[in-house]
């Protein structure tokens, strides 16, 4: 294998008989193709991220920007999408996992979301074994078969596919071109996407993609050449490819309109990143001493700065012609409890219905359980019709001040505190084993939600509002006097034996410096990928 890698290329990882047929020499050199042509623009992107957040830190507040106005004032649309895209009622979600990929291609959603990114720990096994997975999949020849011997298999009908690569943050650390990293999210969208275009056009679909962690039009300008460049060196018509883009930072959400211009030819829409968008606020404004917001739980869909949030959004997505996707709420069913399911499944309902009637064209699950539920909401506001986009909203009328509205800044509590922690240290003790996507105290948690907690207690810690409703200051004390009651806790909650089976204590050590440094680690993954 090592004689067959294209010039320039190497791997430092491992490669078995069944990776070969992945990491295959057009395949590499396609990846190389795209490194060679887009790694400068990512880096300048990525520096200019940093110059960005200098300016926030020193005051600086975002606002729409006055040089694309006369886009924001244009008269345009999106390219259509197509018909097997057009329908996305309910959205399901989950890791490259080969059980996750059939259960929710099975589940009856219209849509499944397979990740590469925050719900999957980006380590080399899940990341080479998902794209056998997903090849697989294309091909309708996935099946699994557990330790039981039940059999899983592709159903006759399944829910249209669509691939996350990971952000233009992360790197994969395992393939060099020129000796410099790969992009993770080129890696992961090259291989895929040389494997599986001409497959999946000889069978009626198209390669689909989400977008996630953008932060500017500028980045979305740096996928849409990406993607006119493959479709090129593939032979593949421009506009095969289209994408979704998951606005789930701050700064991009005062560029909605510029993004879908940027990828107009190749654009499925926008998503409601609500997990990320909140730790997206919470990192942009960490140092500022008037920034604070309630515990984790009190930052629903309804308070006023993810309000204007989500209404811009579909305002925008349906002015342009695009298709407007909710958010995923965390809940999931509760087994053994029918009481406290009762009410999960109520509260999931409850904001699909919400988000139903304020027009989106769909919305997000984390179970296939879920499914059901969410689907009948949407079909009692949609009926036969793929979309409302004749919904356009002229009542929103979002400005700068509504999106930077962060209510509320109470309650604080030793509960939330605790929770934050708690949900911390066991996520990164998960991630750490491989598992990016885990259920905790019967929400299904991933990275962005993980990076709330431990952004929130750093956050906490450092402005003079990080006060608990009792009255004392959240501190570094307070905080590390909490961290071996929580690993207490956490051992008596899971028994001795899964506690040690499970890396913890060195999640715990992670989470600590991490909550308490003066550093403030821009993504959590950053480091932790330097670990696997």
């Amino acid at each position: 294998m090592s004689q067959q890698l294209p010039q320039g290329v190497q791997i430092h990882a491992p490669i078995s008989d069944d990776f070969a047929a992945i990491l295959t020499p057009e395949a590499l050199a396609f990846v190389a193709k795209l490194h060679r042509a887009f790694e400068g623009r990512r880096q300048e992107l990525l520096a200019r991220r940093v110059l960005r957040q200098q300016e926030l830190d020193a005051g600086k507040r975002p606002d729409f920007l006055a040089e694309t106005a006369h886009i924001r004032a244009g008269e345009w649309q999106i390219a259509p999408v197509p018909a097997d895209l057009a329908l996305r009622r309910v959205e399901i979600t989950g890791p490259v996992e080969k059980k996750m990929i059939i259960n929710a291609l099975n589940s009856g959603a219209d849509s499944y979301m397979t990740d590469f990114e925050d719900s999957n720990t980006p380590n080399w096994a899940n990341q080479i074994h998902g794209q056998i997975n997903l090849k697989q999949a294309v091909r309708r020849t996935l099946a699994f078969r557990n330790e039981a011997g039940k059999e899983y298999q592709l159903n006759a009908k399944i829910a249209t596919l669509v691939v996350r690569p990971r952000g233009w943050h992360l790197d994969e650390k395992h393939v060099t071109v020129d000796g410099a990293r790969v992009s993770g999210g080129l890696f992961d969208f090259a291989l895929f996407l040389f494997h599986n275009a001409e497959e999946q056009l000889a069978r009626g679909t198209a390669p689909y993609f989400y977008l996630p962690k953008m932060e500017s039009h500028l980045e979305a300008r740096l996928w849409n050449d990406t993607f006119v460049l493959a479709q090129d060196e593939l032979g593949l018509p421009q506009g095969t490819i289209k994408a979704t883009v998951l606005i789930e930072t701050i700064l991009a959400a005062f560029e909605m309109e510029e993004i879908l211009y940027e990828l107009r030819n190749h654009s499925a829409g926008l998503n409601a990143g609500r997990w990320d968008y909140i730790f997206s606020c919470i990192k942009k404004f960490k140092t500022d001493r008037d920034f604070c917001l309630a515990n984790r739980a009190q930052i629903t869909m309804t308070v006023p700065f993810m309000r204007a949030y989500a209404l811009n959004l579909v305002k925008t997505c349906h002015k342009r012609g695009a298709p407007a996707i909710g958010g995923m709420s965390a809940l999931i069913p509760i087994k053994n409890d029918p009481e406290a399911n009762d009410k999960a499944m109520a509260a999931v309902r409850a904001d699909k219905t919400r988000d139903a009637g304020d027009g989106f064209d769909g919305g997000w699950v984390a179970h296939p359980g879920l499914v059901p539920i969410a689907m009948e909401e949407w079909v009692k506001v949609l009926g036969e019709r793929p979309n409302q986009f004749d919904k356009q909203r002229p009542d929103v009328a979002v400005t700068a001040a509504d999106l930077l509205n962060f209510q509320p800044e109470t309650p604080i509590t030793e509960a939330g505190l605790r929770m934050n922690i708690d949900v911390g240290i066991q996520y990164l003790g998960s991630w750490l084993a491989g598992n990016g996507c885990v259920p905790i105290h019967n929400l299904m948690e991933d990275a962005a939600t993980a990076e709330i907690s431990r952004s929130q207690v750093w956050q906490w810690i450092r402005t003079p509002k990080g006060v608990l409703d009792d009255g004392r200051k959240v501190s570094v004390d307070m905080v590390r006097s909490m961290i071996p009651e929580t690993l207490d806790a956490i051992r008596a909650e899971h028994g001795e034996a899964a506690f040690n089976a499970m890396p913890y204590t060195q999640a715990a050590q992670i989470f600590e410096t991490m909550s308490t440094s003066d550093d403030f680690a821009e993504f959590l993954t950053l480091p932790l990928y330097e670990k696997l």
